[in-house]
């Protein structure tokens, strides 16, 4: 699966917002110190719930934009947006820009945190069918915004969000944490860190690079911004994701280690974008590129913008191996399917105890019928192993390693891509209503 999202958003009709009318969020009592958010973890990526004027909603949590951006919204959800007018929106991506609206002085809220006049951009088409990718309604954005008044530390394993007030806040010793200066740029936060970027030798290259949680990939690298930088000799192009101004295209491959002060991660996957997909995103001269999840839920992250330092503390996944999809198969979720499950009914002996199998008798009363989830294929990749074996577009499926899909999250489909090189894969599927199956290996191309 490609990487899920990463979007840089500028301003490119007349209407010019005021970057001093946000105030942010806040905590909605002023003496408290902390506030607990659960969040959940899809493919890398953190969604958090939100109401907007009162209505519930997904966001995903993203340190890579500067706007909230509404973007999923049906007949069925009445928002009551505010102070509309019309814009033009441009970012990643080598189409044309988009029109969106621009909602001023809406009320948002995150549990006990609120903002009481944020401004909403809405991009009244869902160009990057966030939804369908991630297996769950996703409704929009948020970045700057809800982390720019706090310290907020994001723990990955416990799938947690700390937000602190900065002003009562202390950081605790830490021999296990690395801490970085933070540059902000179109209040979207960067630091430097150190790349080797060659086989041969042992040089490091000093590097600037947005740190980007709404990107799922390790990192993201900009040809030509830097002499050394290039995509290396072993490399696979393919497309990289989805911008507001179409798809994302660049090769993928590996770098030897990028460094974080103390911490050496070894191996990551890295894509290297195309000049044309990442004009807007080059616009800031210094930047070389993005950190993004991949490598973020490797540590326990402190963003603490109104210090303006980023704090990074391992966790158990730090030496864990970079891993991507070696299938060539993009898959993404289809709605619902009614499926057809049989109900039994099993007896206890005289102590109430279950009986087990070999001396009991279960039988089936009933069937129901109960709605999970359906997945398809979305895109093949052509010279992949699954283009190899014959799969196609469109094909709907069944079952994979003899597993039902309904029993798969897209994130455990992904994983299942993602196991070793060599691993076979066995997939039934249905094409214009018939049953057919396959076979293949997954296929180390870095």
């Amino acid at each position: 699966m490609k990487n899920i999202l990463l979007i840089f958003i500028i301003l490119s009709g007349t209407f010019c917002e005021n970057m001093n009318a946000q105030e942010g969020f806040r905590f909605l009592k002023q003496t408290k110190k902390r506030e607990r958010i659960k969040f959940r973890l899809i493919n890398n990526l953190i969604v958090i719930p939100l109401e907007i004027n009162n209505k519930k909603l997904s966001f995903i949590l993203d340190s890579g934009v500067s706007k909230t951006i509404l973007f999923n919204i049906s007949q069925n959800d009445s928002i009551g947006l505010k102070d509309v007018k019309k814009v033009q929106l441009q970012g990643l991506g080598n189409g044309e820009s988009i029109a969106a609206l621009i909602s001023k002085n809406n009320k948002v809220s995150i549990n006990n945190l609120e903002s009481s006049n944020e401004t909403i951009y809405v991009i009244l088409k869902d160009y990057f069918d966030l939804s369908s990718r991630m297996g769950t309604t996703i409704h929009g954005i948020i970045g700057y915004n809800v982390l720019k008044n706090f310290i907020v530390k994001t723990n990955y394993n416990t799938k947690k969000i700390d937000f602190y007030n900065p002003k009562t806040y202390q950081y605790k010793k830490c021999r296990k944490c690395e801490t970085f200066p933070i540059h902000f740029y179109r209040k979207k936060p960067y630091i430097n860190v150190q790349i080797q970027l060659d086989t041969v030798g042992y040089k490091l290259t000093d590097v600037k690079l947005l740190v980007d949680s709404g990107g799922s990939d390790a990192l993201w690298l900009f040809e030509g911004t830097k002499e050394n930088i290039k995509t290396p000799i072993r490399f696979f192009s393919d497309i990289l994701g989805e911008g507001l101004s179409g798809t994302i295209y660049g090769n993928r491959s590996r770098v030897p280690k990028v460094k974080l002060n103390s911490f050496e991660l070894e191996n990551p996957t890295v894509s290297f974008l195309d000049s044309i997909s990442t004009k807007n995103a080059r616009n800031y001269k210094g930047r070389n590129g993005s950190i993004g999840a991949g490598i973020l839920n490797r540590f326990i992250v402190w963003f603490d913008y109104p210090n303006k330092k980023l704090t990074l503390k391992k966790n158990r996944s730090l030496k864990r191996d970079f891993n991507y999809n070696m299938s060539g198969l993009e898959v993404v979720y289809d709605g619902k399917q009614l499926i057809k499950e049989k109900e039994t009914i099993s007896f206890t002996d005289a102590f109430k105890r279950k009986v087990n199998s070999n001396n009991s008798v279960s039988f089936i009363s009933s069937f129901s019928f109960k709605f999970k989830p359906s997945f398809k294929i979305s895109s093949v990749v052509k010279g992949s192993p699954a283009d190899k074996a014959g799969l196609l577009k469109n094909d709907f499926i069944s079952r994979i390693n003899g597993k039902p899909i309904y029993e798969y999250t897209l994130g455990q489909i992904m994983q299942e891509f993602q196991r070793k090189d060599r691993a076979k894969i066995k997939m039934t599927i249905k094409r214009y209503g018939k049953k057919m199956k396959f076979e293949f290996r997954l296929e180390k191309k870095i």
